[in-house]
């Protein structure tokens, strides 16, 4: 009996042990992986709007829509927050030069961000994957120019894949990547558009 009860004491001094480091692991690591993140997205938001010299970051509240539960994914898209950021571009003069946002949506088999920069009149300027996991030699593919340079000078009507009758030709054997990136990037779109609407809205009110 005594030996069990020192045998379980030892494991449970181990776990404890274990635990411990992990946390301390973490705690390190945590910050440099946030940090370079946020470096990642600050290089990625001056490739897509070169015009710009300042970010402005702006947020607005978005209410979140319920998604039903799909059988066939195991894993599903992160709640995130139902706070939408974008950043407002200005040039020296203080002039707006347009926008960026980080587009999210889960593809195939991971969640893929895109960096989005966007026009004065809300087409879309330029957009580079910044994060992704899908399928190497097909949805991973998302990262090359020849498919994210369709996107410029793009119209949120003018979004949507060739398979859902649009011109985003989609990465071949990768539908549910292209579509997820195309969907993102204009959900993004009309965010900022109500985004502008309700500042346009309280200016007048003022």
């Amino acid at each position: 009996m005594k030996y069990y009860l020192k045998l379980g004491f030892i494991l449970l001094l181990i776990g404890a042990i274990a635990s411990g480091v992990l946390a301390l692991i973490n705690s390190y690591t945590e910050p440099i992986i946030e940090n370079n993140k946020l470096k990642t997205e600050e290089e990625a938001r001056s490739l897509v709007l070169p015009q710009a010299e300042i970010f402005e970051k702006k947020s607005i509240a978005m209410e979140r829509a319920e998604s039903k539960p799909d059988p066939l994914k195991i894993q599903k898209e992160t709640s995130g927050s139902n706070e939408f950021v974008f950043y407002i571009g200005k040039n020296n003069q203080q002039e707006i030069v347009g926008y960026t946002f980080v587009a999210k949506k889960y593809g195939y088999s991971s969640t893929i961000e895109t960096m989005v920069g966007v026009n004065p009149d809300l087409s879309v300027n330029k957009i580079k994957i910044i994060n992704q996991a899908e399928t190497p030699g097909l949805g991973a593919n998302c990262e090359e120019e020849s498919f994210t340079s369709q996107f410029s000078q793009l119209t949120k009507a003018e979004l949507q894949v060739d398979k859902d009758g649009g011109q985003i030709q989609s990465l071949t054997g990768a539908t549910i990547s292209s579509r997820a990136i195309t969907n993102s990037i204009k959900e993004g779109l009309n965010n900022i558009e109500t985004a502008l609407n309700n500042q346009n809205k309280k200016e007048v009110a003022e």
